[in-house]
């Protein structure tokens, strides 16, 4: 089977499923540590990855490995709670394959969220920011190799590929509820090590904001197929030789828990925002 068909496949079995996915302007991805967003939607259907074939459950700590769709202030909205990663072992095809089946099933905004570690010495844990652009350092792009029409151009565009004009007003949104969201550039390595404190270095000096190992397949993959894309990085560590000590995968957590009331209001901001007839539609 192609990886077309397989999405439009897994696109048609959850439409009949879960009939209100039709009424979803917006899909969210929890990166690690944000997945309690998720229990707090109104009106929630669960649909575990496990029961969705070909879309494979995550083998990492704080990813749930499941598709809820609910409601957020009024607004339908589809949920991956949970990704799987290109360091687990999957192809890039396989790593934007549920972000692709929600695209073609007509979802036309992407909310791409993650934790990073933060490069910028003006961010601090527990901070927020937007991303404006990304430096892709995996060495994967799901453009790459055999493409599908379905799937967009296969030389396409990204020079706005973080919509900038929805990033505006998703900052205006969470400035008038006082939840302060800073902007930045977040660079792709592959993992699942964290950086040396050298790459960093290297890092900063081409540009980056904050690192991190997802996220940009699946904005690049949404993009050329069409949806507009808006990016959150949850800053979750400083970068490594940043700060004293070393890294560990629970401090995303830790951290995360730490705010996980400031993380929930915005994340429910950014989607209340994006869930509106605008002009960036």
């Amino acid at each position: 089977m192609s990886e077309a068909a397989r999405v439009e496949n897994i696109a048609g079995s959850l439409l009949e499923r879960v009939p209100r996915l039709k009424d979803c302007k917006v899909c969210a991805v929890l990166g690690s540590g944000l997945g309690a967003f998720a229990g707090g939607l109104d009106e929630a259907v669960e649909v575990p990855y496990s029961e969705i074939d070909g879309i494979p459950a995550p083998g990492v700590a704080g990813h749930a490995g499941q598709l809820v769709v609910g409601r957020v202030d009024g607004a339908d909205v589809a949920v991956l709670q949970g990704r799987v990663h290109l360091y687990e072992g999957h192809a890039p095809a396989v790593v934007v394959r549920a972000v692709r089946s929600l695209v073609h099933a007509g979802i036309r905004r992407v909310v791409l969220t993650n934790a990073a570690g933060a490069i910028n010495p003006d961010y601090r844990v527990g901070d927020l920011v937007l991303l404006r652009d990304h430096i892709n350092h995996t060495g994967f792009n799901p453009m790459a190799g055999e493409i599908e029409p379905l799937f967009g151009e296969r030389f396409c565009d990204c020079t706005d590929l973080y919509a900038a004009e929805l990033r505006e007003e998703v900052r205006r949104a969470c400035a008038d509820e006082g939840l302060p969201v800073g902007q930045g550039v977040y660079a792709a390595m592959l993992g699942p090590t964290y950086e040396t404190p050298a790459e960093i270095r290297m890092l900063a000096t081409v540009g980056a904001d904050l690192v991190g190992m997802s996220t940009v397949p699946e904005a690049l993959a949404a993009h050329a197929m069409g949806a507009r894309v808006v990016a959150l990085s949850f800053v979750s560590n400083i970068a490594a030789g940043l700060a004293a000590g070393g890294l560990a995968h629970a401090e995303v957590t830790d951290a995360a828990n730490a705010v996980e009331q400031r993380l929930t209001r915005t994340l429910r901001v950014v989607v209340r925002t994006l869930a509106e007839d605008g002009p960036g539609a």
